[in-house]
């Protein structure tokens, strides 16, 4: 068996993905029902030419972000180490940002382009979609992707529907534990993870819910992700806004660095965090939800901390 060791950046603790890095880091959070790594794990020609960021149109093929070396590459780190060294006692290389070249080297920008010039740098190329997780809102777009690829070459993953089940509508995944009652309606684009409980009435579109949650009789859960151990009370309204990027533009992404815009909070999925309770027959709308709080009322376009 070989074994390997898989590095995952950067020096932040998940902040952009909270609350939901609260409880598990956002590589090992569960996508379509499996946590994100596992998808790349699942899916395991030369370059001639790379450029980091290109100002101008090169070519509609990117970069993921996944790498593999052989111990090799130290090599070629020492060697560019050594020369910004050289070049720094010629001259004084400190940029804009006010760090010198000699200490800090730059992946794609010093060491990807020399190797592609000497033709030692190789890729992966494959048509399957690529899309960024970068916010906990992004998860619900990428699961849907997931969730399509599902009904292409796993369909034994997805739910069906069976006499004494569900209704289900597209494609949906629940976990095996989950105790789901039979007038429910789950989908499109639903995962429901282990030990879930959705009781009579329930609907849910768009959404995640992870592992212990609870959804009371005629809840309505839309664009949301609902957080461990979390209890939606019966007749109570958990919705947010889809934060989808255009499919007619060819430049379009989510936008998942702009939680405010003109001082107010921007419409986007709603997040519960770890063991939120939301009372019966309240709406929370476009909100997030910091874990272990007992609301008591409706909130709309909300942080609550």
């Amino acid at each position: 068996m070989l074994k390997a060791v898989i590095l995952i950046g950067g020096p932040q603790k998940g902040t952009r993905f909270r609350p939901l890095s609260f409880e598990v880091p956002k590589p090992l959070f569960p996508v379509a029902g499996v946590p994100m790594l596992q998808h790349h794990i699942e899916a395991c020609a030369k370059v001639l030419h790379y450029v980091e960021k290109p100002s101008t149109f090169v070519s509609d093929i990117i970069n993921c972000g996944i790498y593999l070396f052989t111990p090799e590459i130290f090599q070629h780190i020492g060697a560019v180490f050594q020369k910004n060294q050289q070049d720094m006692l010629l001259d004084d290389l400190t940029n804009g940002n006010g760090w010198h070249r000699a200490e800090a080297i730059r992946l794609e920008q010093d060491i990807f382009t020399a190797l592609a010039g000497q033709g030692k740098l190789y890729v992966y190329k494959t048509p399957a979609f690529w899309s960024q997780i970068k916010s906990a809102g992004s998860a619900i777009y990428a699961s849907r992707l997931y969730l399509n690829q599902y009904h292409k070459t796993h369909k034994e993953r997805l739910a069906t529907n069976k006499d004494g089940g569900p209704r289900i509508s597209g494609n949906v995944y629940v976990h095996p534990t989950a105790n789901i009652d039979p007038t429910a309606v789950l989908g499109p684009n639903v995962s429901i993870g282990t030990g879930v409980t959705i009781g009579a009435g329930v609907r849910v579109r768009e959404s995640i819910i992870l592992h212990g949650a609870t959804l009371q009789d005629h809840s309505c859960v839309l664009n949301c992700i609902v957080g461990w151990d979390s209890s939606v009370g019966k007749w109570a309204r958990v919705e947010g806004t889809p934060s989808d990027p255009n499919p007619n533009d060819p430049y379009a992404k989510i936008d998942s660095e702009t939680l405010f815009r003109d001082g107010k909070l921007t419409p986007s999925i709603t997040i519960l965090g770890c063991n939120v309770t939301i009372p019966a027959e309240v709406i929370i709308l476009n909100s997030i939800v910091l874990p272990h709080k007992d609301l008591n009322r409706s909130f709309k376009n909300q942080i609550i901390l």
